[in-house]
């Protein structure tokens, strides 16, 4: 099937059209998601630092077993 001589098929751009509506969404998310994994990184580094460790662990505060 051949098309007519006349007929010019235009490109459709939509999808460049779109990325600057979903550039800043995509941006956002990505920032979120850095801060989210930024702050369970510290409060699991909080909380190794919180646990005692060592031959005083088991010990009491007046130091019984």
């Amino acid at each position: 099937m051949s098309q007519a001589p006349d007929v010019q098929i235009l490109a459709d751009h939509s999808a460049l059209l779109a990325i600057p509506a979903f550039a800043p969404a995509i941006l956002v998310v990505a920032v979120v998601i850095w801060v989210a994994r930024r702050d369970r990184r510290l409060e699991a580094e909080e909380a190794e630092d919180a646990t005692p460790s060592g031959p005083s662990a088991a010990a009491d505060q007046d130091g019984t077993p």
